[in-house]
């Protein structure tokens, strides 16, 4: 008798996982690019931004199955993902960071647009580091990764007035912070 209720429990067990793998493969099926996007976005770095998706990929696997809404799974990737990248963001700006008071730099630069374009495109990356969270998030998914507003809404399970606000919020913080660069 424990034999065959071991076996029904187990061959249970055995058919639900299967079912999961299936459902999981589906939906990251529909979602992989976003992750790599939601990353490059934040790291801006291919190597580094495929290695944070494929991390957020491996976590999604393991904790699929504690997600009650399988409908929010692409809203739930996209968190995950945004926060594994800032740690690495963050990690990797600590780490420049003590090279840089370590290193002095002996490289000399050939032209000198070549440093205005270097200084600008920098400048224009801090300002969008120095953005609160929930503001760099949407500028990054919707200016940057291109994804409309309703679908930024969709991915983060926010209303689209909040995304617009957010939006107007973060470009305006932008401008503010930038407006040197006009001159």
């Amino acid at each position: 008798m424990n034999e065959w209720v071991g076996r029904g429990v187990l061959g249970t067990f055995v058919s639900d996982r299967a079912g999961l793998d299936r459902e999981f493969e589906a939906r990251l099926r529909d979602s992989s690019g976003l992750a790599f996007g939601v990353a490059f976005g934040v790291l801006r770095n291919r190597e580094d931004a495929e290695e944070v998706a494929q991390d957020a990929f491996a976590r999604a696997f393991h904790r699929f199955h504690q997600l009650r809404d399988r409908e929010a799974f692409r809203a739930w990737l996209t968190r995950m993902t945004w926060r594994l990248a800032i740690d690495r963001w963050r990690s990797d700006r600590r780490r420049t960071a003590r090279e840089q008071a370590t290193v002095t730099d002996h490289d000399s630069i050939n032209t000198e647009q070549l440093v205005v374009d270097r200084e600008r495109s920098h400048a224009v990356w801090q300002a969008i580091d120095r953005l609160p969270d929930k503001l760099r998030i949407v500028l990054v998914l919707s200016a940057i990764d291109g994804h409309d507003t309703r679908e930024v809404a969709r991915l983060l399970d926010i209303p689209e007035g909040t995304v617009k606000s957010r939006m107007f919020v973060a470009r305006k913080t932008l401008a503010e912070q930038l407006r040197w660069m006009k001159s």
